[in-house]
């Protein structure tokens, strides 16, 4: 994780994602190919490509993502993986100067569920939630963690047993130091149910949860 602002850091993974999609056609037979294709190379970048090398091709992966919203400008989930994109580019960007990047992508996120809330299976509320507890509070940035929780259980209204929306969920609750929901809430997104195409997402996110589920149990073992 990329330091962002003292006592803070953005995602690498960001809301990362997040959706329930498939890549390049899509497990949503509803989403534009090209979304799809975003969210395919998205999966490739955050967990196939080296670090050193994850800034610059999410930069240049956001040239896409943008072109893909302009071509469906009502598209709920061109919205959601172009706020992606730029969220994960700030996480691997880090400094004030990513700033500028989360606040496009709350715009987007925001945008996409005023368009249709339900898209992704609840993305855009997994994705914003992560935001609003991952960015830093005023006067730096627009962090909330009241907004955080609000966002993040809404997300789990629409996609109970998701994997994403479990473990954000659960890495906000480790940072509130609530760690048995964490927990529960990881094991959750470990045992989630794999999602169509998504197969390297699948496989990075599961080993995600499962290296803080250790650390979370090592905090409720402690006297």
């Amino acid at each position: 994780m990329t330091p962002f602002a003292p006592n803070r850091a953005l995602p690498l993974a960001l809301i990362a994602c997040l959706s329930a999609v498939g890549f390049a056609r899509a497990a949503d037979p509803s989403l534009p190919a090209d979304v799809g294709a975003v969210q395919d190379q998205w999966a490739d970048i955050m967990y196939k490509t080296p670090k050193p090398q994850r800034a610059a091709a999410l930069e240049t992966l956001s040239k896409r993502a943008e072109a893909a919203r302009k071509a469906h400008p009502r598209e709920a989930g061109a919205l959601i993986w172009e706020g992606i994109v730029l969220s994960s580019w700030a996480g691997e960007k880090g400094g004030v100067g990513a700033l500028g990047l989360v606040k496009q992508a709350r715009k987007e996120f925001e945008q996409a569920i005023a368009i249709e809330p339900n898209a992704l299976s609840g993305s855009a509320y997994t994705s914003l939630g992560s935001l609003y507890y991952q960015v830093p509070g005023w006067p730096i940035g627009f962090g909330d963690d009241d907004k955080a929780r609000t966002m993040l259980k809404k997300a789990l209204q629409i996609d109970p047993n998701g994997i994403d929306a479990n473990y954000f969920y659960a890495d906000f609750l480790r940072e509130q130091g609530e760690y048995k929901a964490a927990a529960a809430a990881l094991e959750k997104a470990i045992a989630a149910p794999p999602r169509a195409g998504r197969e390297t997402a699948d496989q990075g996110r599961r080993k995600e949860a499962q290296a803080m589920l250790t650390k979370v149990r090592a905090e409720l073992a402690k006297p």
